[in-house]
């Protein structure tokens, strides 16, 4: 469990993190999102006792990291995949981990099987591809069987099974009882694998919540019917909480009405349906919602001047 107080961080007169309280627990996984420069990169080496808190203080499994006598143990780490020594093989890079905590040889060979990293255990990491990095910062994270796991950007560079591996892991380590907090910019990733949010903006807490609550937060849900003859649909629906829209001919977005009902009052008034889709928002619409004031860093939009003429 990570446990955050009040936890604030300055340099000079620039806040990086402002009061920030909150709580990760066990079994299940906790997204941390936030715009760049939102202050998730200090908070996370604040809990790796990295940076001091300014004021306030972090806790995992009840104590500051520095006051575990095994910290490897109690908290497995990757914060930056490409943090190897560049001459050494990943082999005797774990290797070399493994013996500050007197972690076995065969536990080293263990993770390295486990990432699926056995055929290029012996090569040097200086050459190896941002995937193979990633996997190697992973397996160091889990080399000492760690109760608490803080991820960032762990699918960076990874192909399309490896970053379906990173999320059968979360999974697995989640099912044993462990704490998992993840920090990730991929939307559709995170949306598959966590079950908590944490939220954060200029250094400050937005959002702690589910996913299923912060996907709620942006408002009803809304389904999509395609049919041949919208208007005889549209007044069939007519409500007082009922919203009918229409984008595209043929199709209307209808807010206020389960899918069942909609089908139902079709039924009735002899409408015929060629599609009847209930529609979420998703993580990304209620992400960019939440955050829409905390962004620091926005895009200016240009024309060519042949756009301009």
């Amino acid at each position: 469990m990570i446990e955050a107080n009040q936890l604030s961080k300055t340099y000079g007169d620039k806040v990086a993190v402002d009061s920030l309280t909150f709580t990760v627990e066990p079994g299940k996984v906790t997204g941390f999102l936030g715009p760049n420069g939102a202050g998730k990169s200090t908070t996370m080496r604040l809990i790796l006792g990295l940076d001091r808190p300014t004021s306030g203080w972090v806790t995992v499994n009840g104590k500051a990291y520095a006051d575990h006598p095994r910290p490897m143990a109690e908290v497995g780490a990757l914060l930056e995949a490409r943090a190897m020594h560049t001459s050494r093989t990943a082999y005797n890079h774990l290797r070399a981990l493994a013996a500050t905590h007197g972690i076995s040889n065969q536990r080293v060979q263990e993770v390295i099987d486990l990432v699926g990293l056995g055929e290029v255990a012996r090569k040097r990491t200086g050459g190896f591809s941002l995937g193979m990095g990633q996997r190697l910062g992973i397996a160091c994270a889990l080399l000492g069987d760690p109760r608490t796991v803080i991820l960032d950007e762990p699918v960076n560079g990874l192909d399309p099974e490896g970053v379906r591996w990173v999320r059968d892991l979360l999974r697995n380590l989640c099912s044993e009882g462990r704490t998992v907090f993840l920090s990730s910019h991929l939307m559709s990733e995170m949306a598959m694998t966590a079950d908590q949010l944490i939220i954060i903006g200029h250094g400050r807490l937005i959002a702690d919540m589910s996913l299923e609550e912060l996907i709620a937060s942006v408002g009803a849900d809304r389904v999509r019917v395609r049919t041949p003859d919208p208007d005889a649909l549209t007044r069939a629906l007519a409500g007082p909480h009922v919203k009918v829209s229409s984008e595209e001919t043929g199709v209307l977005e209808v807010q206020g009405l389960p899918a069942p009902r909609i089908g139902e009052l079709a039924s009735q008034h002899g409408a015929v349906l060629h599609e009847l889709t209930p529609l979420r928002a998703s993580l990304e619409e209620a992400y960019m919602d939440m955050t829409k004031d905390a962004v620091e860093y926005h895009a200016i939009s240009t024309t060519t001047s042949q756009d301009a003429a």
